[in-house]
């Protein structure tokens, strides 16, 4: 580990083979805090390669438990955290818009790292239970169509490094990678990024995977679109930069977002949303991310038609009814 970070310190790129065999020394416990702590921030400092990227995903699969819910084709919506922004749980209430919508999903999330509350917060905060029970979570997406992987059950080397990203309470290499290693690996996934060269990285890495993608940027820095200022999309056909006004929404600000100072607060407009008691910007910002995941899941759709599905599922009541099926069975 000494020799690796010399050679960071030094500017040099790891090789793949190296990125996985470092990631497997961190999760057997053979590096300590300090040295876990040095090597991500030398990622802070420079940007990390296809080939470490590869790397470390590689590895982080071949140890994480195996999940076969390959029968149900489902998305993943997710974020790499990071942005500072301290939104509340946008792609977690989006997942559920989208159960409701009539699609299948399969959400890997775990606690706030550098967020006062990630998805796992959100769903302890309902009394949610997370389990490794293979049968569980089949009759989760069974009955609501929606399952919940909580990333330390199912994923060693990130629990192994869990206090340390706690500890510095900021982005790491780690936020890069979970997206990438949920372990029932989905066909598709709509992931959103806080940087344009971060796009770029995830484009390349998922047109290597053969996942069908949608990587997602507001160019204000938000890591899932945020309806306060124009945002780029990026799926196998098409790449393009949209404004709020252009998909027929109204701008919002950045407070409109703000997910309060505690996991309970960031629960509370969660449970809003999906009672369709929320502000129209924490409503439509939902709505917007549900919209192009379902774009996502189905291509030849139009943004507007996806829209109206994603509003409806809200509208309707089952965005709500699923969730309240899925706390019964997971709770």
């Amino acid at each position: 580990m000494k020799q690796i970070l010399y050679r960071l310190f030094e500017h040099q790129y790891l090789d793949r083979n190296e990125a996985r065999t470092l990631l497997q020394r961190i999760a057997s416990g053979t590096c300590n805090e300090a040295q876990i702590a040095s090597l991500i921030t030398v990622f802070l400092m420079r940007n990390i390669s296809v080939e470490e990227l590869t790397g470390f995903r590689e590895a982080l699969l071949e140890m994480s438990l195996p999940v076969d819910l390959s029968a149900y084709p489902f998305i993943d919506i997710v974020g790499t955290g990071g942005d500072g922004k301290n939104t509340f749980n946008i792609s977690t209430s989006a997942c559920f818009v989208l159960a409701g919508a009539g699609y299948h999903v399969v959400k890997h999330g775990n606690y706030g790292a550098s967020s006062v509350s990630g998805a796992s917060n959100v769903m302890e905060q309902h009394g949610v239970k997370f389990t490794t029970d293979i049968d569980k979570l089949r009759a989760s997406l069974d009955t609501c169509r929606i399952a919940y992987l909580h990333a330390p059950l199912f994923n060693p080397a990130l629990k192994a490094v869990a206090p340390v990203r706690k500890n510095l309470a900021v982005r790491s290499f780690f936020n890069i990678l979970g997206p990438l290693v949920n372990p029932a690996i989905p066909q598709y996934q709509l992931l959103g990024v806080y940087n344009l060269p971060l796009a770029r990285l995830y484009t390349y890495a998922y047109q290597a995977s053969g996942i069908r993608f949608g990587v997602v940027h507001s160019l204000d820095g938000y890591d899932e679109i945020s309806l306060t200022g124009e945002f780029k999309v990026t799926m196998p056909e098409k790449e393009k930069i949209y404004t709020p006004e252009a998909i027929g929404f109204q701008r919002v600000q950045e407070a409109d977002l703000f997910g309060g100072d505690t996991p309970a607060d960031a629960a509370r407009i969660f449970s809003a949303v999906l009672h369709n008691t929320a502000t129209d910007a924490q409503r439509n910002c939902v709505v917007a991310n549900a919209a192009f995941a379902i774009q996502v899941l189905c291509p030849d759709k139009t943004l507007e038609a996806c829209i109206d599905e994603a509003r409806e599922s809200l509208a309707s009541g089952r965005a709500l009814d699923v969730f309240k099926r899925f706390v019964e069975i997971n709770g």
